[in-house]
This record gives C-alpha cells, structure tokens and sequence, in this order.
C-alpha cells in the first residue's frame, strides 16, 4: 500500500501530493478510494491521477461512510470515469461478478482465501457461514474440485450473485448458494455436516462460534474464526483473541487446538483482523 502511494504521488502536483488518501482499493476495473479531509478538496484530481496510474480502471468511487449494518454495506460517491458499480474481478484463476454498492467485497483477503483453499482436503463438506458473493467457496472448489461448500449469506444480492458466480466459473454443485442467516441455516439443514466452517465475517463471528461447532461432523473439525482485535502498545492482538475464544469455547465444554493464526491485516490504527484455524476434537454431549 505504501508503494501505491507514492507511485500516485508521483502523478500528483505538489499541491495534490498532500491530498493523497491513506489508501484505496482496485475491485475489478473499479477503484475505491477513502477519503479524508484533505483528499476531498483534490478527489477529482487524484482519481485521475489514479486511472492514469491503473490504465485497467475505468471508475473511481469514493467512500464516504463506513462499512455496517448486517449486509455490512458502504455509500459510494461517483468521482470520476463511468458512473457504474458493477464489475469483473478476477482473482486466483476464478472471476467474481458484484456491485460494490449492494456487496461486502475485499481484494485485501486474497491471500487469505488462496491460504484456506489450500487447505482443503479431498472429499470435504465445507460451511461458509459468511460467504458473500461466494469468492471464498468458489476458490475453494476450484482447487478442491471433490469439495462440497454450503455458501450461506443473509444478503439477497450478494445470493444473486454468488448464483452468478457460480456459473462464471462452473461449480455448479459444488458450491451450494444458501440464503438467510447461518444461525437458522445451520439449524434446520446444516448440523453435523462439515469437515471445515469459514467465518470471514468479524462482527459476527464470536457470537456465531457456537453455531459453527454445531455444523462440525461428529468426528470433529476445523473452524477459521475471523475476528477484529484492538490492542495497545505491548499488547498482542492474536493472544486477546485467542482468549476471548477460549472463554466461549469453554462454555461448550470443547477440547481444541489452535495450530495456526496470524494478523491478516491492520485495519485501523492499533485495530487488526485477526484469524485462528481451530480445529475442534471434542464437545461435551456431541463428539
């Protein structure tokens, strides 16, 4: 992200140059910018300078409120190029239809994705709880073909075009659109049956951990818990997470491990995403 700054502000006036936003992201053939106080009196100037930099961008968004509510939604003000919000991105050899405007979607998770994908063993029934527009499962089941991902998501729009996706890529019956909230999803069709949970959804996440040991099969599981974390000078933000999640895995009564987790990402200041790859043995009166 630094090195996109200063290439941006190396097609910027020096004037320009300080109105440069803290960072931006290129979804397809659309750019995001945030902005700040400084960069909204030059928005139009840096989107320009922006498109000439990514000759593939053909529109520049600017974010004006921040990602929330349950479809975890953002409004975006047309700055330059074609006034348009639906778009093609491309990522890790699969395409994903959306529009940023009625959609969650992150370009900043890729590795991410690419990491659990290969993660996959053959065979595996897997519960994206949190799926979106499907970029998670999809990738999955590209790489994974004999994986069967259960992709559930409370958004309508974001089910019409993880449908869509579906297509794009020809996983059909692999990927399996589900809408509604997992909660109730999990309940009525989905419990004891996956090898593997996804929970991409931070805000939610801690909350629906009980419901995610509920969908593992009864020889047990991983679950990818995904979670915002605040932590101070000194502090480790992986170490209060795997805290809080212990104190919830314990009312559960859950023998567990966490072999694996790392910060994904900074997403504000001393405020990081968070993921642990728990893989669950046991819970009292299930496994």
């Amino acid at each position: 992200m630094r090195k996109r700054k200063r290439k941006l502000r190396s097609h910027t006036s020096t004037e320009t140059s300080t109105s440069i936003p803290a960072s931006y992201d290129i979804v397809g053939n659309i750019a995001i910018i945030r902005l700040s106080t400084a960069s909204c009196k030059k928005v139009y100037d840096v989107a320009k300078a922006l498109m000439a930099i990514h000759k593939n961008v053909k529109t520049v968004l600017a974010q004006v409120s921040p990602i929330s509510g349950n479809l975890r939604l953002r409004c975006l003000m047309p700055v330059a190029g074609e006034n348009r919000t639906t778009t093609v991105h491309r990522e890790s050899g699969c395409s994903f239809s959306i529009d940023v405007t009625k959609c969650y979607f992150s370009p900043r998770l890729s590795n991410e994705r690419l990491r659990l994908a290969s993660l996959v063993k053959p065979r595996e029934t897997v519960v994206n709880m949190f799926a979106g527009v499907g970029c998670f499962s999809i990738i999955i089941a590209k790489y994974m073909s004999t994986a069967r991902v259960f992709s559930v998501d409370i958004n309508p729009a974001a089910i019409q075009f993880m449908q869509e996706n579906v297509r794009l890529n020809r996983v059909y019956g692999q990927v399996i659109p589900l809408l509604g909230d997992s909660k109730t999803i999990v309940e009525s069709r989905l419990r004891d049956a996956a090898d593997r949970v996804l929970m991409p959804l931070p805000e939610k996440a801690l909350e629906y951990l009980p419901t995610a040991v509920s969908a593992l099969k009864p020889t047990g599981g991983w679950i990818h818990y995904y979670d915002f974390e605040h932590a101070r000078k000194g502090e480790d933000p992986i170490e209060k997470t795997r805290l809080r999640v212990a104190a919830k895995l314990a009312e559960l009564f859950a023998t567990y491990e966490v072999p694996f987790s790392r910060i994904v990402r900074t997403v504000g200041p001393n405020w990081h995403q968070v993921v642990l790859d728990i893989h669950i043995t046991r819970v009292a009166g299930k496994f």
